[in-house]
């Protein structure tokens, strides 16, 4: 995770408890985000493919199907979790299933020096991040992530549908900075949207020491 306040409380391990809790948001979300995550890999080019993934908390986005696909063998990633306990629970399920290709770094992922040597990446990952950043700072990290991916690279992104919901502008934002919509993925009841996204531009140069976001959630509530 990024910078908080001092005086905020965090409980970003607990927070991941709702992906175990069978029908909820967060696990029916994860699902999503994991197959779309397969799929990105089905259609990358053959060779290495190149991952990044902010504020990854335990990995399970990217963990999960990456354990499970034909194309394990050819990625690298890097997942940046800004939480110790957090950062060592996926460094620990990627030991256990032998993804030797990822690396999980415990750093702060809103500045993209975090990323520097991973990119550009094939496939971008920021799950868990827009419902918890002000409005103005998913504009400007969707405006900087071309800078992050690698040539027709894919972004999938989260965020919740609470009123008011932005998800349309996110998705209007990403067509305006070269991307091209492949899916909007959300399910009734659930307040949920996943966003996947194909980079149609040229990637621009990589920008060190760029800051994208400020983290303002708490940890207290499933934000996605």
């Amino acid at each position: 995770m990024a910078t908080f306040g001092p005086m905020v409380e965090r409980d970003w391990v607990g927070w991941h408890k709702a992906y175990d809790e069978r029908g909820s948001s967060m696990e029916r979300r994860l699902r999503v985000v994991q197959r779309r995550v397969a799929e990105a890999l089905d259609d990358a080019p053959p060779g290495h493919v190149r991952i990044i993934s902010m504020c990854a908390g335990q990995g399970r986005d990217l963990l999960g199907p990456l354990a499970q696909h034909p194309r394990r063998a050819d990625v690298t990633a890097r997942l940046v979790e800004l939480d110790a306990t957090n950062a060592a629970v996926a460094r620990e399920a990627a030991r256990d299933t032998r993804l030797d290709g990822v690396d999980v770094v415990c750093g702060d992922g809103s500045v993209t020096t975090a990323y520097e040597g991973a990119v550009p990446a094939d496939l971008v990952l920021v799950c868990g991040v827009f419902g918890n950043v002000p409005d103005g700072d998913v504009a400007h990290t969707i405006t900087a992530l071309p800078a992050l991916c690698g040539t027709r690279a894919t972004v999938i992104w989260t965020r919740h549908r609470l009123p008011p919901d932005l998800t349309p502008a996110i998705r209007a934002w990403f067509a305006e900075k070269g991307f091209d919509e492949v899916a909007f993925d959300s399910e009734e009841p659930h307040a949920f949207g996943v966003g996947t996204h194909r980079l149609r531009i040229q990637p621009l140069p990589f920008i060190p020491r760029l800051r994208l976001f400020d983290f303002v959630g708490d940890g207290s509530g499933a934000r996605l």
